[in-house]
């Protein structure tokens, strides 16, 4: 099966491109035969790849370049590349550009394909959506049933594609499956244009004895996974049947409901107060209008079902950074 990642250089490209060396693919999806990387900046193979591994650059919301993707057939395409939520919401036009329009323009490309092979080709996408193509007002615990509402560019554009991958495929084009992704945490290296970025922020650089800014009230709840997590994701998706999706192929994904208080507490268990003391409160108003309206809790009771998982609790997100990206544990 020849796998292509569409954002293969950013932090969930890296990890999901790590698993697949590591586990491979769930069984009924396919043995892995080659993989292409693609992004904007030059992405990285993956140590001890036992298949050939491309490594291209390229715009992907450009037309001409996502016909070239589409002519090199893939089987299962994870498309991961976006402008995140706060370049979104600051860059209208950027954010519409890239999110939407590059994403028809590979539908159409991959559609071309399909009828060019007289309906013999047919790509597995499997597509990066958020949480946050929910908008308030919000119930305690948003289950799978609750109105598709956004009340953010990001959360717009998002919505978007997922109902174009899914009428795409309902047409046969191609076939498709939306993973609404929690806030991932915690990511490693440096912060992102995401709004969401302080979640990880307030945790990643006090366990590197580096202040971090929390621009929210302690208050704040939100719903979270780790990268490991959404690796895990993107790989089983792989192998869900279209039958079982009975025609709505969004999925919100399982994560952990928890305040920006708790987080803190568990930093403080993991690594101490002295990693605590590191955090400074510097309220922003632009970061708060977006993340207020952001949902806070889920009961993903369909993707349960269907075999994803997550973690249980902070403590648990804070050790998987610490396993996965700090060797040597806290830096303080």
């Amino acid at each position: 099966m020849k796998v292509m990642i569409i954002g293969g250089a950013g932090m969930v490209g890296r990890k999901l491109a790590a698993r697949l060396v590591a586990e491979g693919l769930p069984e009924g999806a396919g043995a892995v035969s080659s993989l292409i990387l693609h992004d904007i900046v030059q992405p990285e193979a993956p140590a001890g790849a036992p298949w050939p591994v491309e490594c291209l650059t390229g715009d992907a919301s450009d037309a001409a370049e996502c016909r070239a993707l589409a002519a090199m057939k893939p089987d299962l395409v994870y498309h991961l590349a976006c402008i995140v939520s706060g370049e979104a919401e600051t860059n209208f036009a950027k954010g519409w550009e890239i999110n939407v329009r590059g994403m028809e323009r590979f539908l159409e490309a991959l559609r071309a394909e399909h009828d060019a092979a007289g309906g013999a080709y047919r790509a597995k996408i499997v597509f990066t959506s958020s949480i946050a193509v929910f908008g308030a007002p919000f119930p305690d615990r948003i289950g799978d049933e609750f109105l598709s509402a956004p009340q953010t560019s990001y959360g717009a554009q998002k919505a978007i594609c997922e109902l174009m991958l899914n009428d795409y495929a309902r047409k046969g084009y191609v076939e498709g499956i939306s993973i609404r992704l929690p806030t991932i945490v915690v990511r490693p290296g440096k912060p992102n244009l995401a709004a969401s970025s302080f979640f990880s922020g307030i945790i990643r650089e006090p366990l590197n004895g580096v202040e971090a800014r929390l621009p929210v009230p302690s208050d704040v709840r939100h719903w979270h996974a780790t990268p490991r997590s959404a690796a895990g994701f993107l790989t089983h998706a792989a192998g869900i049947r279209e039958e079982q999706l009975a025609g709505r192929r969004a999925l919100n994904m399982p994560g952990l409901s928890c305040t920006v208080e708790e987080q803190i507490e568990a930093l403080r268990s993991v690594a101490g107060q002295k990693a605590v003391d590191l955090i400074r409160p510097e309220p922003d108003e632009a970061v708060m209008a977006i993340v207020k309206n952001w949902p806070r809790d889920f009961d993903p009771q369909r993707a349960i079902a269907l075999g994803f998982t997550a973690e249980t609790s902070f403590e648990q997100i804070i050790r998987v950074y610490l396993e996965d990206d700090l060797p040597g544990g806290p830096r303080l």
